[in-house]
């Protein structure tokens, strides 16, 4: 593909994706669901405080839940999905702290913040999910955009700004070592970036 064009004709947004997920049965937007969101979910509950089978317990009753519950999420810029996710993934968390506890068989009901929130302090960390909500989210999302980006551009140009911008590769040692000129570094270097910043602001503004 050319990665002149932009990212926009290529990339699906997460409001279509929150529409045919509606349908239970369908089973490839389930797995495009996943492989989006799997590693924010799983990564916040590690940092959290969770062990990796906590974690992974998480992870699927978020699913489940998101599953049962999106036919009555409606988008709109008030109600963003971002904000949606994190209020069944801190249910989650909470529950599974819940589970060390004594006498413990019934899960938090969702509904009771107070209970939530002292549940919620057992972990012994400091990190405040809601708190940086915010930041795991715009990470989880340039990590999407990444990948995305990369399959919409020539598999070289990415392996260029691999190179150049990842890695931090001189401007002379990816042009020497991948045989292209360094003007040919400088332009692919400045159309995935700008493709990447305009697809970042795009998906954060809709927090979906």
């Amino acid at each position: 593909m050319d990665d002149a064009k932009r990212p926009n004709e290529y990339l699906p947004t997460r409001a279509s994706l929150l529409s045919r997920l509606k349908n239970p049965d369908d089973s490839k937007s389930w797995q495009e669901f996943f492989d989006t969101y799997w590693d924010l979910i799983y990564g916040v509950a590690i940092k959290s405080g969770l062990t990796a089978a906590e974690a992974e317990d998480v992870l699927q009753e978020t699913l489940i839940s998101t599953a049962k519950n999106l036919k009555d999420f409606k988008y709109d810029p008030a109600r963003s999905f971002k904000a949606w996710l994190l209020k069944n993934t801190r249910w989650q968390i909470a529950n599974q702290f819940r589970k060390r506890l004594p006498c413990s068989s019934k899960p938090a009901r969702s509904e009771d913040t107070n209970r939530t929130a002292t549940v919620e302090r057992i972990a012994d960390t400091n990190y405040d999910l809601a708190e940086n909500w915010n930041d795991e989210w715009l990470e989880h999302i340039q990590k999407s955009v990444l990948q995305r980006i990369r399959n919409t551009v020539k598999a070289k140009h990415y392996q260029i700004f691999d190179a150049y911008v990842i890695k931090g590769w001189s401007v002379e040692k990816v042009a020497e070592t991948l045989g292209v000129t360094t003007d040919l570094v400088y332009q692919v270097k400045s159309r995935i970036t700008k493709a990447i910043q305009a697809e970042t602001t795009r998906l954060e503004a809709r927090g979906i």
